[in-house]
């Protein structure tokens, strides 16, 4: 069998802090070779380690209000909870192990900070925040939530006890996913019991790439991946092989590229200079709503 090229292993680099209350290391979206077009339809994946907050009796550790357009956020909270309000009135709870996936479209301003009673008891935080590119024609949607808990991921079981597959979006085996996405896309946690493995397939012309969460894998019996490692894989084939060196979370991320022209300032993700000028303009005058 021919597998899927793999073009490389990655490792983490530019840990920093977003606000106050995320250690983040910037996977995608910064640099060659993984720029924002390279994994589109996903522009931007801030990934957040496994990391200790002590107790804290003051507010809540954070980030403050911001905007956003033209763009999806995708947050699956590993360990720890996340709360949220934005412009609209909207607010919520980010569980462990549950993911919110938030249309900003034509605008809105939102925060995130430890959820309080995580705050107060202290803990240990692991997060990803994905950045989905919207096309051109959906950039500015109405704004909308899509909160997912864990239990209403859809939940493959592998076979001879490898382990299991956490649907986000797409599907796997005729099992399909909550999330709505505005173009075709697959997100999945494989979660694979040590020595064992599965194989899973996209089309060659989606972007495919893994991030290593816990554990670490081998691919197509070949290549190790070892935690907190990104794998990008070239558009040739369309099978690959994990195989989990120790009990191993891999999210896996494949998508068709939306071939359009990025226009990016900030958290504003456009399709033209002109449209990021009108964006400041409009959030400049109000038109994001406000956010205390």
């Amino acid at each position: 069998m021919t597998f899927r090229s793999i073009e490389a292993v990655l490792p983490p680099d530019n840990l920093h802090f977003v606000g106050d209350g995320f250690r983040v290391y910037g996977i995608l979206g910064r640099k060659e070779p993984l720029s924002m077009k390279r994994m589109s339809p996903f522009l931007l994946l801030d990934y957040a380690p496994v990391h200790y907050f002590p107790p804290n009796n003051g507010a809540p550790r954070g980030v403050g209000p911001h905007p956003h357009r033209g763009i999806e956020t995708v947050t699956i909270a590993y360990k720890g909870k996340v709360e949220h309000n934005d412009s609209t009135g909207a607010g919520g709870i980010i569980e462990e192990g549950g993911v919110q996936w938030m249309t900003s479209g034509s605008g809105i301003l939102h925060k995130e900070y430890h959820e309080k009673n995580f705050s107060k008891k202290g803990g240990e935080m692991q997060m990803v925040q994905l950045w989905v590119n919207l096309p051109a024609k959906d950039k500015m949607t109405t704004p909308k939530y899509q909160n997912i808990n864990n239990k209403d991921l859809s939940k493959v079981e592998l076979e001879n006890n490898a382990g299991s597959i956490d649907i986000i979006a797409g599907e796997y085996e005729d099992h399909k996913g909550p999330a709505a996405s505005f173009s075709p896309l697959s997100l999945f946690n494989v979660k694979l019991n040590k020595g064992k493995g599965t194989s899973l397939s996209f089309k060659e012309s989606h972007n495919t790439g893994l991030l290593i969460i816990k554990g670490s894998v081998t691919i197509n019996n070949s290549k190790k991946a070892p935690t907190n490692h990104f794998v990008l894989f070239k558009n040739k084939g369309k099978e690959f092989t994990l195989r989990a060196d120790e009990d191993a979370i891999v999210l896996v991320l494949s998508g068709e590229p939306i071939d359009e022209p990025i226009a990016s300032y900030g958290p504003f993700v456009m399709n033209t200079d002109e449209e990021i000028r009108q964006t400041i303009d409009d959030f400049n005058s109000g038109k994001f709503g406000y956010l205390d």
